[in-house]
């Protein structure tokens, strides 16, 4: 299956789900992402802000951004800008209609990086949303774990891989 013909599939299976259905896949997938060795352990975690068809983090942000340093991306031009988030953090509509920080970049490393997705399979191939924002991201930071999170409808059998997508070292779901 081609990468246009799988978005649009993961599009369909999405709109067979209430809103109510995935937000509670949500909060059980973010429970799993606390309990992980890797999420426990890690002070600097870089999270996003989910759009309405993504695994919901906004209570998860709010939970543990003061426990736990949390970078949110933001999009400038064609790459992916680090922002650290607080409870003070103003936050702008940027490119997908994501809410997007607006703190200065932050500078720092990360020891854990949490990626949305299109669909994911087991060997952490991730199809995103057409415009290598993460792929672009993602190679800068091959030294930092990368796990994908997802709705169970998202794990498919095989995405279509292209040489520059940086695969997930793992990936969470149901």
């Amino acid at each position: 299956m081609e990468k246009k013909e799988l978005r649009a599939l993961i599009k369909t299976l999405k709109k067979q789900h209430s809103k109510e259905q995935l937000l509670e896949q949500s909060e059980q997938i973010l429970a799993k992402l606390e309990q992980h060795p890797d999420f426990a352990k890690a002070e600097r975690v870089m999270l996003y802000s989910a759009l309405p068809d993504e695994v919901q983090t906004q209570a998860f942000l709010e939970k543990w951004h003061m426990k736990k340093k949390i970078i949110l991306p933001t999009v400038v031009g064609d790459d992916i800008i680090p922002v650290e988030y607080g409870k003070d953090t103003a936050f702008a509509v940027g490119d997908f209609n994501i809410l997007e920080p607006q703190n200065e970049p932050y500078q720092g490393d990360f020891d854990l990086i949490i990626v949305p997705g299109v669909a994911f399979d087991r060997k952490g191939n991730r199809l995103g949303r057409g415009r290598g924002y993460y792929d672009r991201f993602l190679c800068q930071h091959l030294d930092v774990k990368r796990i994908g999170i997802c709705f169970d409808f998202q794990l498919v059998d095989e995405v279509p891989a292209e040489p520059f997508d940086i695969r997930m070292d793992e990936v969470l779901t149901l």
